[in-house]
């Protein structure tokens, strides 16, 4: 019986200090299945009680251009990390590594997020932490396990709580 072909994996990054060795583990399935990474980023809304003190306090352009702002900021910071880490840890191969990787952030639930952009990026296999602060991944990876219809790799990061 033959593996299911593994072309796009899905790694999620809450872009925190202890995310290298999930981000690792991607980068070895995706160049051991010749496979495209989609990495993800989740951001939270704020909720109704600070969308709400916003706009009283600042014009909706405002908002929208600030948002637009911190999203791009956002999609550097996680190209910035991408071609550390390939300097950092790829430098040393004989020949460059090409990693085909697209950077994308969405907003919403952790959970409800993860699944469904993994469903409309036709993921084979999503690739996440198992720790991260506040217990957040914790919780959202077992989610994920839960309602993925694919497989779901939970890496330890070595961040432990107290």
């Amino acid at each position: 019986m033959a593996l299911p072909e593994i072309k796009t994996v899905l790694y999620t990054t809450s872009l925190g200090k202890h995310t290298r060795p999930v981000f690792r583990q991607a980068v070895n399935l995706a160049q051991q299945f010749n496979a495209h990474i989609v990495m993800l980023h989740v951001i939270e809304p704020i909720g109704e009680l600070g969308h709400a003190l916003i706009q009283n306090y600042l014009p909706e352009d405002t908002v929208k251009k600030m948002h637009d702002e911190g999203i791009s900021q956002v999609k550097e910071q996680m190209k910035t990390r991408v071609a550390k880490f390939c300097e950092e840890e790829l430098g040393s191969l004989d020949k460059a590594l090409d990693l085909d990787i697209e950077h994308v952030i969405v907003e919403g639930n952790y959970t409800d997020a993860i699944l469904h952009t993994a469903s409309k990026r036709n993921a084979d296999m999503i690739v996440m932490g198992s720790e991260n602060t506040f217990g957040h991944h914790s919780q959202t990876t077992r989610q994920v396990i839960k309602g993925a219809k694919v497989p779901v790799v939970a890496v330890p990061t070595g961040k432990k709580f107290k």
